[in-house]
Order: C-alpha cells, then structure tokens, then sequence
C-alpha cells in the first residue's frame, strides 16, 4: 500500500479525532511552500478544534485570500472570531472613498469582474435582439436596454478596479501574542495606548525596525512588537 500524502494522513488524523497531529501534517505542507484554499480552511478547523484561536482565525484569513467569498470559510471564521476577547466595533465610513469601499466592497473585485463579463453576455444577446427586430419599437427598447447594460458593464469595471486597489493598501495581520500592549510610539517605553488579546484583526499601516504602526476597525492606531503579529498577506 501506497503512503498516504500529508493532506490525506492529515484528513485521516482529523477525522480520528486527532487535531494536533493533523495540525502537523497540514504544517508540514505549508513548510514546503505548498498552499492552498483547502488545506488552509482544514487547519483553521484543526485549530478551532484545538481552541488555538489566533491560529485558527488566521488560517481561515489566508484561506479566503485563495478562495474569496467561500460560504463554509466565512462561517467557521465567525464561530471563531466569537472566541476573541476584544471586541472592536468598526466606525462609520466617513469620506467619499470609504463611503464607495462600503457598498463596492461587499464583493470581491472577482465577483465585480464575472458581473461585467454577465453583463457584455446580456449586451449580446440585446445587440441580437435589436439587429434581428422587425419594428421600430422593439428597436428602441433593445437600444435603451443596450445603453442600461452598457452603463453596468463600466460600473462594474470601475468596482473591480477600485475594490482591487483599495484591497492592495491593506496588509491585514493576526495578533498571535496571547495579550500585548500597543504603544503610542515605536519604543519599549513609550506609554501604552490600548491593550488587544490574541485573534484581533489589525491592518499594518507601517514597518520601523522590529515595530508594525496598526490601525484598529474603529481607527484606532497604535505600535505594536512584531513578533506579536502574523500578517495575512
């Protein structure tokens, strides 16, 4: 008999019951610069189990990352992200760009992308109706649904591009330190300006030496040691 891979010994290891040790199989992949959606969403769940949250909520990030908008993943990610202690509310949007991340935001620059290829096949298909109609009404009707559909082909377009760069500014990280002090200046001594618990999401806005200036959903901002953060991206 064959030797199982590590992604199948690791399954096996779950199922078992045996979450440390599929841990490590699914490990030992990543170790050898090998990824993908699947093995990352199995480690969150190995982790969950495992009650290692920060791992687990980090895990479930980078599985989304290969696989946006994947209903299981985002759900386990919530169950976990009710284990962190910090609860962090995010602040109204506030300026034009924030407002329009908002609503465009919502979907991932690929789902902007297969919107307009949806909507190039329907100007299609209206093209044909309006080249194949034998009166000047229906004409009409297909050309003003062209000129509509034309509109939400551009739009869609601006919304991936957009979203695509908005998402690009931002290097999102993983607190892994139990409980660490963030401070108001890159230095050991600098006073401290807000406590975060192990699971927090931050967004790395700055690297100065072994220090990460984050931001916080509700705009707080901060240093914090490096070594406290693991970044997503």
């Amino acid at each position: 008999m064959l030797a199982q891979n590590p992604f199948d010994k690791g399954n096996a290891l779950y199922r078992k019951g045996n979450y440390a040790g599929a841990a490590q199989e699914y490990e030992s992949i990543i170790k050898s610069h090998k990824e993908s959606a699947e093995l990352y969403f199995n480690l969150g769940n190995t982790y969950y189990k495992l009650d290692k949250v920060a791992p687990a909520i980090f895990n479930y990030e980078k599985s989304l990352l290969l696989n946006p908008g994947n209903k299981d993943t985002e759900v386990n990610l919530g169950f976990a992200q009710k284990m962190v202690i910090d609860d962090i509310k995010a602040v109204p949007k506030v300026g034009f760009a924030k407002v329009l991340y908002g609503i465009t935001g919502n979907y991932h620059y690929n789902t902007w992308g297969w919107i307009a290829v949806s909507f190039s096949a329907l100007f299609l298909l209206l093209f044909l109706g309006y080249y194949l109609a034998g009166t000047t009404l229906l004409k009409r009707l297909f050309f003003t649904g062209m000129g509509i559909v034309l509109l939400g082909i551009v739009l869609s377009i601006l919304s991936a591009v957009f979203v695509k760069a908005q998402e690009n500014n931002r290097h999102p990280a993983i607190v892994f330190a139990e409980v660490t002090a963030v401070k108001a200046e890159p230095n050991d001594k600098a006073q401290d300006a807000f406590i975060l618990h192990e699971g927090t999401k931050v967004n790395v806005l700055k690297t100065l030496d072994n220090w990460k200036k984050i931001q916080l959903a509700d705009d707080r901002v901060g240093w914090i040691e490096q070594g406290a953060i693991r970044e997503v991206k």
